[in-house]
């Protein structure tokens, strides 16, 4: 029984330390990478929306962010490779990491959807959810909005707001 009790031993300590390489080697920064979905910035179709409902609330306008813009077609590209509405998609991804990734300055806020068939159905949906308006109308100075499609997700639109400092 000795024997085997040191096998059973070697052997957890072997997995354990597989296991301990495997989560080393887990990066906290996402690679921006592309996607297999098509997607399109939609930054110059939102941002006269979105700067309407500012000027509605008595806030400045927000300005076309190019980092902001990288940061949303990066998401949404991703929901729809996933086929998933989501911001955070696994163990080792967060939204800060993420969108410093794509150079954006932090604060910064993300609005997603999916389904909505054009940039003002999409805007009217954030608006008429409160914590989506809450961003919208937050102390922001750049916004970038993009929307990805995918094939294999049934080319349901997959929509990422960005919203920068």
């Amino acid at each position: 029984m000795t024997t085997i009790d040191l096998s059973r031993r070697h052997l957890l300590r072997v997995s354990g330390l597989f296991l301990l390489v495997g989560v080393a080697s887990c990066t906290t920064t996402p690679q921006m990478s592309s996607t297999p979905s098509d997607g399109e910035d939609e930054t110059a179709a939102a941002l006269p929306l979105v700067n309407q409902l500012r000027g509605k609330n008595g806030l400045t306008s927000l300005r076309a962010d190019p980092a902001a813009t990288a940061a949303a077609l990066f998401q949404a590209k991703r929901m729809a490779s996933a086929g998933k509405m989501k911001h955070v998609m696994g163990i080792a991804d967060g939204f800060g990491p993420r969108v410093k990734a794509s150079g954006v300055q932090l604060p910064a806020a993300e609005n997603i959807a999916a389904g909505q068939q054009s940039v003002p159905a999409v805007v009217t949906a954030w608006i008429n959810s409160p914590h989506h308006l809450e961003n919208m109308l937050g102390r922001y100075s750049g916004l970038g909005v993009a929307v990805a499609h995918n094939s294999a997700s049934r080319n349901v639109p997959y929509w990422a707001m960005v919203l920068s400092s």
